[in-house]
């Protein structure tokens, strides 16, 4: 699936505010040291990625980004394919589980003048493509039917009330 994003002069440098997130530094690219044209990159996210993340709910993973960045005088497009495998909390077990990740998205520069190209602009690459793996997490994690943790799925059935809410009932 193929979805466009467009960066705004104001928002397009995510360097500065995101680059202590990630401890892969080199996957920050400084767009004024590039020649115009297209460039590929290949980015992986992994276990010790998302680790050096602060409050995300991925707990682990493997995921490989596949960038092409067509690069233009004024602007810019960048092309980010995703695919790979997190770990989350279940909501009901409270188990790790997977969530496969299969994505692209296109994200556009503003089509007016970019002064920020000139000046350095710097693009961290790996947040992007975290970004575009955290959309893709379904908002309720839960197992399949009969794969939640078991004694888990003992302690939540004991603890169940079969009997009618009679405030319920009333309304």
């Amino acid at each position: 699936m193929r979805k466009n994003l467009h960066i705004s002069k104001k928002s397009s440098n995510f360097a500065p505010d995101f680059a202590h997130m990630s401890e892969q530094s080199h996957y920050i690219i400084n767009l004024s040291r590039l020649s115009t044209g297209t460039h590929s990159f290949d980015i992986q996210l992994n276990n010790d990625f998302f680790a050096s993340l602060e409050k995300t709910e991925i707990l682990s993973g493997e995921v490989a980004a596949k960038v092409t960045l067509n690069l233009r005088e004024e602007d810019y497009t960048l092309n980010i394919a995703v695919q790979g495998t997190v770990f989350v909390v279940c909501d009901r077990c409270l188990d790790p589980m997977p969530i496969e990740i299969n994505d692209e998205q296109e994200i556009f520069s503003e089509d007016e003048p970019n002064d920020q190209m000139v000046n350095g602009q710097m693009i961290d690459l790996s947040w992007l493509a975290y970004e575009i793996v955290s959309i893709n997490i379904p908002i309720v994690h839960s197992h399949q039917p009969g794969e939640c943790n078991q004694q888990m799925e003992l302690l939540l059935h004991d603890h169940l009330c079969d009997e009618p809410d009679p405030e319920i009932d009333n309304l």
